[in-house]
């Protein structure tokens, strides 16, 4: 009986292969060809309605969108159970909980943003940052970003229903919950949750606080992030304080002058922090690198500490002392601040001399139109900077905290100020590393041509 052989293409390897080989290669598509035929219709049928990407996407987004309506109609009804006269005093303290998680998780989303348009850029962020190749992308970032986006707000709320209903012990123990395990997830040695990236961090941390080695850029580059968020780690210190007190959904937000009060030294020396270990940082560069701008760095730095400490000295010194002496200073040191970190920011931070490429797209389309080489970007970016910088003194002082949702606003938009110092800073960056990269081949074709042309003087 004749063998049934299928067409097999000259360029494939059977073809090296002996006669026999090639036969049973055909005998083994005929096996597999009568083996597809025998799947049953259910399984062929079930295949069929396996749902799309695009539908799942979609569906996640609704129940995302549910969720968040939901939340807010339970938060909405637990505030409205609560007596006027305490209404505002019950949202500050929960605020004071939620707020530094909120404001965490929109740095967050913002980064993703941020390695997105690098991704799609020409500057090699990883390269900038001295990544390694498991470095987590924008994808990671978001889902980090998306998760925190749905158990914070859900802590908060249960927070608030509980509190509203009478369980209060409940109602107390949700931010512990909620801080505590993100701690854990924090510090975890186990292999979940982005094991090296989140080491990464945690020894960039450590490298911020004692600048003992040489300085990178991912170590400044985080300080500077950590000193727009210095509110966040002042409400993150007194949230932490109430907890191990016990304070949590208590009547301690009356007592001003308590240990984890709105007088407490510990909230400008928690403000003070991250300027102190940048200011440190400064020194250091310029103890390996002799540059002079290191300096004048340094005392950009220093110029936030009489701001934060002059704020403070309202609840330690006579009305009239710090109407006459005290807030004059204070805004004059306020002024100072802003216009010197300003012009530190198009001058040094930022190269505007030439056109930016952080908006030209390996693939252009609509983002790349509207932001590549337009001069409204250079116009908004000096502007809102100039602006924000100015209003973001505001949240260095102590003293006008009691406005929480003013002050929340404003260290929102200075992380959306961040947000946009970032392109330019780490394009910057980049463009310093390129052209020195392009410096070296120079010099090393010159130094080629120069030993090719004693090699050739010499035969």
């Amino acid at each position: 009986m004749p063998q049934l052989s299928l067409p097999i293409p000259n360029t494939t390897p059977i073809v090296r292969r002996s006669a026999s080989k090639s036969a049973i290669f055909a005998s083994d598509q005929d096996a597999t060809f009568h083996d597809m035929k025998g799947v049953s219709m259910p399984t062929q049928a079930a295949a069929a309605f396996v749902p799309s990407p695009i539908f799942l996407w979609r569906f996640k987004v609704v129940l995302f969108l549910l969720w968040g309506v939901f939340c807010c109609k339970i938060s909405w009804d637990s505030v409205m159970r609560m007596s006027v006269d305490l209404r505002d005093l019950f949202l500050y303290e929960a605020f004071l909980y939620y707020n530094p998680l909120l404001l965490v998780t929109l740095t967050v989303w913002l980064w993703g943003v941020n390695l997105w348009v690098f991704s799609q850029s020409w500057v090699n962020y990883a390269k900038v940052f001295d990544l390694a190749q498991s470095h987590l992308t924008h994808r990671e970032i978001w889902k980090c970003s998306t998760w925190m986006t749905i158990v914070v707000p859900t802590s908060m709320t249960a927070y608030l229903y509980l509190y509203s209903h009478g369980e209060v012990s409940l109602a107390a123990f949700q931010p512990v919950l909620l801080y505590a395990v993100i701690l854990m997830l924090l510090i975890s040695p186990f292999d979940i949750f982005y094991l090296s990236s989140r080491y990464f961090l945690l020894r960039t941390f450590w490298r911020i606080v004692l600048p003992s080695q040489a300085i990178t850029f991912a170590d400044f580059f985080l300080a500077d992030i950590m000193t727009s968020m210095s509110k966040v780690f002042s409400d993150l210190e007194r949230s932490t304080c109430r907890m191990v007190n016990r304070q949590v959904a208590t009547i301690a937000w009356f007592e001003a002058d308590s240990i984890c009060g709105s007088h407490s030294i510990a909230i400008p020396m928690v403000l003070v922090f991250p300027y102190l270990c940048r200011f440190f940082q400064c020194l250091r560069q310029y103890k390996d690198t002799k540059e002079k701008n290191c300096l004048f760095n340094a005392l950009k730095y220093s110029t936030a500490i009489p701001v934060i400490f002059l704020s403070a000295l309202k609840y330690h010194v006579l009305p009239e002392n710090w109407v006459g002496f005290y807030r004059p200073l204070w805004l004059i040191s306020s002024v100072i601040n802003s216009l010197y970190s300003f012009y530190w920011d198009i001058t040094r931070d930022w190269d505007l001399s030439i056109l930016s490429r952080v908006f030209l797209f390996k693939s252009p389309g609509f983002l790349t139109n509207l932001l590549y080489g337009r001069a409204w970007v250079y116009y908004w970016v000096l502007g809102t900077n100039l602006i924000l910088r100015c209003t973001w003194t505001y949240k260095l002082s102590a003293h006008l905290r009691h406005n929480y949702l003013t002050v929340f606003t404003i260290t929102a938009l200075e992380i959306v100020r961040r947000f946009q110092w970032i392109f330019f800073r780490v394009e910057n960056e980049w463009n310093k590393m390129t052209q020195k990269q392009n410096l070296e081949l120079i010099e090393a074709a010159k130094e080629e041509d120069r030993l090719l042309g004693s090699a050739a003087h010499s035969v």
